[in-house]
């Protein structure tokens, strides 16, 4: 009898021990299995599309301020007292027409000598020409008549002011009873036709010519879009800035563009076969401003610096950094490291 009870107490604590091992053996097998299965899950799903070349319009945006197409101070050679203005700040003024009047006191004698002086020269001109007098005391007048005249010519130029240019009052530094010093007296400006002075970088200097209409668009007119042209480009690069001045003459007989205002130029260089990408694709880098790509290649991915060029719609222009028909993330890219495995779907 007891050894009966002690058989079956071996036969238990082996019952007891096979238990857990058949256990433990299932176990493995379904830890494996879920082990595959988070590892098949770690692979991210990502969204890819193959980009292409495309002719791309090479345009760059520069920002200016709007001149006169002339500016005139109006003031006198000579220290004077004004006698009138005859015009006003925003008054329109015409090509040869009065501005200023100034003491004119010395006119009357100075004319009073300069018709002397001719008198004088006359007849000693008769007179050598009919054999008397010298040629020496001819020319000797003349020169005094010549001196007279421009003296009397420039006192009435400094007493009468008048307009060189058709255009504006747009300063008036005096009124009548002052005496004149060194500000000028009034300003004039032309502004029809206005322009804009833009500085090109140096690679460009080819690519622009006198006549080339150029879109210029003003803050204070929103996207309305005026039309200019190349007027004059300076011959000189500047050597510090690498740049050389563009200047672009803009129709403005409506008078609408004001000096001062704020204008940006955009300037077509030609077309360039450029690489464009969804702008989804790009990825900003967090504290350096530099930009990359995620390129799809045999099940993996790649992370590619790019240099961007200009926005085209939902699209960027790339100059460099994926070649042309590459495969690119447009989305998942937050779950993703360079070199990494992942599963494309392709749009």
């Amino acid at each position: 009898m007891s050894n009966k009870l002690a058989i079956s107490g071996w036969t238990a604590a082996l019952m007891l021990l096979c238990a857990p091992m058949t256990s433990c053996g299932g176990g493995e097998k379904e830890s494996a299995a879920e082990t595959v299965k988070e590892q098949a899950e770690e692979i991210p799903n990502v969204e890819v599309r193959q980009v292409h070349l495309q002719k791309v319009d090479q345009l760059v945006s520069y920002t200016a301020t709007i001149d006169a197409y002339k500016t005139n101070n109006i003031t006198t050679s000579t220290m004077n007292r004004i006698k009138s203005i005859l015009v006003d700040v925003g008054d329109h003024v015409q090509k040869g027409q009065k501005l200023v009047l100034l003491d004119n006191v010395n006119i009357d004698q100075l004319k009073v000598r300069l018709d002397n002086t001719e008198r004088e020269y006359n007849r000693a001109l008769e007179l050598f020409n009919i054999g008397g007098g010298t040629k020496q005391s001819v020319d000797q007048l003349k020169t005094e008549l010549d001196a007279a005249r421009r003296q009397y010519d420039n006192m009435v130029e400094n007493t009468i002011l008048v307009s060189p240019i058709t255009g504006v009052v747009t300063a008036r530094n005096y009124d009548a009873g002052d005496m004149t010093s060194t500000n000028p007296i009034l300003t004039i400006e032309q502004i029809v036709p206005v322009k804009v002075l833009v500085n090109v970088s140096e690679s460009e200097f080819t690519k622009v010519h006198k006549g080339m209409k150029v879109p210029v668009y003003l803050d204070v007119y929103g996207d309305e879009e005026f039309t200019g042209s190349v007027s004059l480009i300076h011959p000189r690069i500047d050597a510090s800035s690498r740049t050389f001045t563009v200047e672009i003459d803009i129709p403005n007989q409506n008078e609408r563009i004001r000096p001062g205002m704020f204008a940006r130029v955009v300037m077509n260089y030609g077309s360039e076969e450029r690489v464009v990408v969804p702008d989804r694709a790009i990825v900003k880098q967090t504290g350096s401003g530099e930009k990359f790509v995620y390129v799809y290649k045999d099940g993996h991915v790649s992370y590619n610096k790019v240099e961007i060029g200009q926005r085209l719609g939902d699209s960027y222009e790339l100059i460099s950094g994926v070649d042309n028909g590459a495969e690119v993330v447009i989305s998942g890219q937050s779950r993703l490291n360079n070199g990494m495995k992942v599963n494309a779907l392709k749009k």
